[in-house]
């Protein structure tokens, strides 16, 4: 029993009173104003005069080497590599996915709206990117 005749349990936590601080010692009333005076703290000194000078120098590094600035990103390379070698190696799988499903849907083994899905599906995979510079081009992109 407490001091108003309440039984707790001594191994779970309280609830805390509205007027009464915690007996935690790192707790803290105000933790934005201490946050702020850190904040100040690491925005001066030698390491943020050293910090904006890297960046005016990495600036007039780009400016004055447009190529380097304008160079392209290794995962476009990537990506476009990787395109090449997938439309390689499915060609000759889509060619037999559209034999087979037309051959299938001949003996009536599959509905015809499947083969026209393939045939579909097949224009859509490998045109894809004709299909996107089409439709970038109609809205000058």
């Amino acid at each position: 029993m407490d001091v108003d005749g309440n039984t707790r349990a001594p191994h779970l936590p309280q609830p805390e009173h509205a007027g009464h601080a915690p007996e935690d010692p790192g707790h803290r009333q105000h933790a934005g104003a201490s946050r702020t005076a850190d904040l100040d703290r690491r925005a001066s000194g030698p390491s943020a005069l050293a910090a904006s000078s890297l960046w005016l120098v990495w600036a007039t590094v780009a400016a004055l080497t447009p190529g380097l600035a304008l160079a392209g990103s290794p995962f476009a390379t990537g990506a476009s590599a990787t395109q090449s070698q997938l439309v390689a190696i499915l060609t000759p799988l889509a060619a037999v996915a559209v034999m087979v499903s037309g051959v299938m849907a001949w003996f009536g083994r599959i509905s015809w709206f499947w083969m026209v899905g393939v045939v579909l599906g097949t224009v859509l995979v490998f045109g894809g990117p004709q299909i996107v510079s089409w439709i970038r081009g109609m809205f000058g992109v």
